[in-house]
């Protein structure tokens, strides 16, 4: 059995998504896929390689107990292999919890995860892992990942859509609607990289903490959703995204981006994605844009060409 799951970008809406904004999410070229086979033995053998083909996390499940036997985690962050191990055994079991007759064979698996992107790069390990093992065990994805984790649950809507797509939560159920994103001005739109790994979990939890209500602000910011669609010059993209960026920075009282780090970029405009400060960002520019972030030390520059399917 094979499955894939793409990537994700959220273009608009981050944090309040969470309370029912309108979002722009992009799926992404990148992704992952699960490869599973049967064998004899009554064991889920796991092995998870990076974009490079190297193995990073391997593990052993006794599939009769649902209990890890034994993992190995070849890395220098995140933990440690049986954190690891025991967070893809929890997915494992909170899928078998919804779908009774998954896994409830007489044989095991051997099961293999490939990235398509560098793991650093923040487009959606963890979603696409779930959504499948969703798809392996027959369950709503959604509810896997809201079982499992906590989050929007966009980056599951990217990973089962090769459009960019409208998100929203409306009681509690996610909407999503195929739109049509494909700006005349591409050529002008950039992703950079910042490799400064943010915590949604933790960002997330700041937002919650200041139960304010934005009622307001979850309006302009769906508004904004659907001018991002309508823009029809960069001009008009850069206004929306610094407005967007204000009303964001005020809500979770973090200073935007090219505040912080660009201030100097005069070529176009600079827009956080997912948990401000974290990994990519969306820069309009020209062609001298990549030598701009180049000599700032920002190697991993893509085209929108490049990123988004």
């Amino acid at each position: 059995m094979h499955f894939y799951s793409n990537g994700k970008l959220l273009l608009t809406g981050e944090y309040l998504v969470l309370d029912g904004a309108k979002s722009l999410a992009l799926p992404t070229k990148f992704g992952q896929d699960l490869v599973v086979e049967k064998i004899k033995e009554n064991q889920i053998i796991w092995g998870s390689f990076t974009s490079t083909g190297a193995c990073w996390f391997e593990a052993v499940f006794d599939l009769n107990k649902m209990r890890l036997i034994n993992a190995t985690f070849n890395s220098d962050k995140e933990g440690s292999a049986e954190f690891v191990a025991e967070t893809l055994l929890d997915i494992l079991k909170e899928a078998k919890r919804m779908n009774p007759s998954f896994l409830a064979t007489a044989n095991g698996f051997v099961v293999k995860t490939n990235l398509t992107f560098p793991r650093d790069w923040g487009l959606g390990s963890s979603s696409t892992l779930i959504n499948s093992i969703a798809a392996w065990a027959k369950v709503d994805a959604f509810q896997l990942l809201w079982n499992s984790f906590k989050g929007s649950g966009y980056d599951i809507a990217c990973a089962q859509n090769n459009t960019p797509i409208f998100y929203q939560i409306n009681d509690k159920k996610p909407l999503v609607n195929q739109v049509e994103f494909n700006p005349s001005f591409k050529e002008n739109l950039f992703f950079v990289h910042l490799n400064q790994k943010q915590d949604s979990k933790e960002g997330i939890a700041k937002f919650r903490e200041s139960g304010v209500n934005f009622d307001k602000e979850i309006k302009r910011i769906s508004e904004i959703a659907d001018e991002f669609l309508k823009a029809n010059s960069v001009l008009k993209l850069n206004e929306l995204i610094v407005e967007h960026e204000q009303i964001i920075s005020e809500i979770i009282k973090i200073q935007p981006v090219k505040e912080k780090l660009f201030s100097d970029y005069n070529l176009g405009e600079i827009k956080s994605l997912g948990a401000w400060g974290g990994d990519f960002v969306l820069v309009t520019g020209n062609t001298e844009t990549p030598s701009y972030f180049k000599n700032k030390g920002f190697e991993t520059i893509l085209t929108y060409e490049e990123m988004i399917l």
